[in-house]
């Protein structure tokens, strides 16, 4: 009973359009502050301080003080899964209603941040690529990042050994909910987010999870796994990855 409980609490508390707006801003995988979330929902500052302290009671997101700010984020991978899992339900389950794409629904559908990782149409061609070379393996069972995988990233500037209290799961398929295929989760997947920002490959549009592809990082994407991503957007893998 308190499992049911507390499942008919978290989906109360996400199923509010305002919270579920929030929480899907904060998938970005940035702290933001409770005046930016208001604003990215549409509601007073006030309201937006009710929703979040409600969302921190119940540990679906956590907040740091400095000085006169607050910052609040996703509290864990686990709830980011949760989210995620949601959106990948409603966007292949649940009957569609028609609604024309925008501009910042085809950005989002290129690439954008998946809590830590990339997803999208750019996440999926890593993905796609990783796997065709046989350097990481993906299933409905789980993932595994192979020992050639390994040495490829070692090269790529990724941090392959996780501090000794993270608990996360090393490496995950994550079903994308807009290209209907596995990209890279876990911490092996934030890894490659991390070094792809950091190159300045990908870069974070204001406001928005969607990530912009950059000229230097369309050529690295190439370069180092082998991804080629046409004018069209359409990926390719080249075999050299």
């Amino acid at each position: 009973m308190v499992a049911a409980a507390n499942l008919v609490e978290v989906a109360a508390l996400v199923g509010d359009t305002a919270r579920a707006t929030m929480l899907a801003a904060l998938m970005g995988g940035q702290s933001l502050t409770g005046t930016e979330l208001a604003f990215l929902a549409r509601i007073s500052r006030p309201t937006a301080s009710e929703h979040l302290a409600k969302l921190v009671d119940a540990r679906l997101l956590a907040v740091t003080r400095k000085r006169r700010f607050a910052y609040y984020r996703i509290a864990s991978p686990l709830v980011a899964q949760m989210l995620e899992s949601l959106k990948t339900v409603a966007a292949i389950e649940v009957p569609p209603r028609h609604q024309p794409r925008s501009a910042a629904d085809e950005a989002q559908r290129f690439a954008r941040t998946c809590y830590d990782h990339i997803a999208g149409t750019v996440g999926v061609a890593i993905a796609d690529a990783l796997s065709a070379g046989g350097h990481v393996v993906l299933s409905d069972d789980g993932g595994e990042l192979t020992d050639s995988g390994a040495q490829l990233l070692a090269r790529f500037g990724a941090t392959l050994v996780p501090k000794a209290n993270n608990r996360r799961i090393y490496c995950r398929p994550c079903l994308d909910w807009s290209e209907r295929r596995y990209h890279i989760a876990g911490f092996v997947g934030a890894e490659i987010c991390r070094c792809c920002l950091e190159r300045g490959w990908l870069t974070r549009m204001r406001d928005t999870r969607a990530l912009r592809l950059t000229p230097s990082g369309r050529r690295g994407l190439s370069d180092t796994f082998g991804v080629a991503l046409g004018e069209d957007a359409r990926p390719s893998i080249l075999r050299r990855a």
